[in-house]
């Protein structure tokens, strides 16, 4: 989403850095164009103002015109009120009251209500254990109560039974009342929503809020609606009163303004971001490390956090025992494939490493990106038991019987079974270590980032992680300037992915010449 706005604002801290000394005009041609930037990203006017002035204002004092690397120092300005603007420090669902704690979706038509309330109900079932009631207060549109308990099923969420022609206070009643009755910690109202704001649902909703008296009332906003969800924000906020924000289709390609905007504009916190269509797409948000994304900063937390979320531990020790025996055949190549697929691809794991951003592009550029490993997916698939097993039998007849099965030809056969005997004699080098390709990249990362001690060595067990310990985690990632900081920043050498160094030979992608 961010990406566009990355690129501009990259180039323009870039073209200040790269100078010995920086005049006042300098820096005001800078933020002009940083000014542009956001407007063009969709920011609302009122916080690019706001923004920009008070950059302006540290920015052109002496102690930065005059001090050894001004344009550095202006870059790390940049940083900091963007983070400010972001809203300081992330803020999850508040579940501090009495059970059943009250939690009231609301939102116009079509912005994700009913998926992010099965979404937040799954997460709350699975990271906080809580027993969890959802029930649909949305008595207008076709099936939509139908909709939440056939979510309530695929999630395991308990869910309100339908009684037909009740009205949705009535049913927001019987919500509250049945959760007492069966032990539920909480309880998720999805109400109804419109294609826009009118006076019906704003009484609507007031009522809702008067009868069930909810301890959070979060507000589900599309991404890419642009600048008139801020305005949805604000007329939200004057009317009901929210807690929180919950973005959806934050994987899309918008430009991401209203993310920067509804923050600053509303006072009240980003509690969650939807980055998929999947029950467990669903993410914290934390202004710091969106931030670190925008400047090119990478999220190297965030990664490892979603290292430890999609890294199966029974396959990664089974595949350690096969390592340790000196066995890696197609089976172990696909598994570790569609683990890099878990993480985002090639692209999504690029965009979250510090100073690797530009890379990403560069890749693109080159024609290597995730249609390739879906390729070799589809060729491993293509193979027999034994042929997976044991690629050596592969002679010709049957490579042109698996180039048929799989769309391809005999030349992308010849490059995987390439790469699978590098990715093989990788993997013997590392015979013997915990964990697949994935996990021993990761481990060594975190022994980088100086949380070796904490991790193992390896690849942390977040899920059995309280609060404060993952807190902890990330002041330790920020601490070795990995989050925060000037060593990642666009034209401060921007820190590179240790061990990596810009991913020269990596197995199947073309060496520098």
């Amino acid at each position: 989403m961010f990406d566009n706005l990355q690129e501009r604002l990259g180039s323009i801290l870039n073209g200040l850095t790269g100078r010995g000394a920086l005049s006042e005009a300098d820096v005001s041609a800078a933020l002009r164009e940083v000014r542009r930037a956001l407007l063009e990203a969709d920011v609302a006017l009122e916080v690019v103002r706001g923004f920009t002035d008070r950059v302006r204002e540290k920015a052109v004092g002496a102690e930065i015109l005059k001090s050894i690397k001004p344009g550095q120092m202006v870059v790390k300005i940049v940083h900091d009120e963007l983070i400010e603007m972001l809203g300081t420090d992330g803020e999850g669902i508040s579940l501090n009251a009495a059970a059943p704690v009250v939690i009231m979706m609301v939102g116009l038509q079509g912005s994700g209500k009913t998926t992010t309330s099965a979404k937040i109900a799954k997460r709350l079932t699975a990271r906080e254990r809580k027993k969890v009631l959802m029930a649909s207060l949305d008595t207008r549109r076709p099936a939509a109560q139908e909709q939440l308990r056939q979510l309530g099923v695929q999630t395991g969420v308990d869910t309100l039974p339908i009684v037909e022609g009740q009205s949705p206070v009535d049913i927001a009643a019987r919500a509250v009342q049945a959760a007492k009755l069966g032990g539920h910690d909480v309880v998720i109202l999805d109400t109804a929503g419109r294609t826009h704001i009118d006076e019906p649902l704003m009484v609507e909703m007031a009522d809702i809020k008067k009868k069930s008296a909810p301890h959070e009332i979060l507000l589900v906003a599309d991404a890419l609606t642009g600048q008139d969800a801020v305005n949805l924000a604000r007329n939200f906020d004057e009317r009901v009163g929210i807690t929180g924000l919950v973005l959806t289709r934050m994987d899309g390609d918008g430009r991401g303004g209203a993310a920067l905007s509804m923050r600053a504009v509303t006072g009240k916190p980003v509690k969650l971001i939807g980055v998929g269509e999947k029950m467990d797409e669903l993410d914290e948000f934390h202004p710091r490390r969106i931030a670190d994304r925008i400047l090119g900063m990478g999220d190297i937390v965030s990664l490892v956090e979603r290292a430890a979320e999609s890294i199966d531990a029974e396959k990664a020790a089974a595949m350690a025992a096969r390592m340790a025996k000196g066995k890696f055949d197609l089976n172990d190549m696909a598994d570790q494939i569609r683990q890099m697929e878990k993480l985002g691809g090639m692209g999504g794991i690029m965009g979250m490493m510090p100073g690797m951003a530009g890379m990403k592009d560069k890749m693109a550029a080159a024609g290597l990106n995730d249609n390739i490993f879906k390729r070799q997916l589809a060729i491993i698939s293509s193979m027999t038991k034994a042929e997976r097993a044991n690629p050596d039998i592969l002679k010709h007849s049957r490579k042109k019987r698996i180039a048929a099965g799989s769309g391809t030809d005999a030349a992308d056969i010849n490059k995987l079974l390439k790469m699978h005997r590098q990715m093989a004699d990788m993997m013997k080098m590392m015979g013997g270590k915990k964990g697949g390709m994935m996990k021993q990249m990761m481990g060594g990362l975190a022994n980088k980032m100086g949380m070796g001690g904490m991790m193992g060595g390896g690849m942390p067990d977040l899920s059995s992680m309280d609060p404060k310990q993952l807190e902890a985690l990330a002041k330790q990632a920020e601490a070795a300037g990995l989050t925060k900081g000037m060593g990642g920043l666009p034209g401060l050498g921007g820190a590179k992915l240790p061990g990596l160094g810009g991913l020269p030979g990596l197995p199947g992608l073309p060496k520098k010449k």
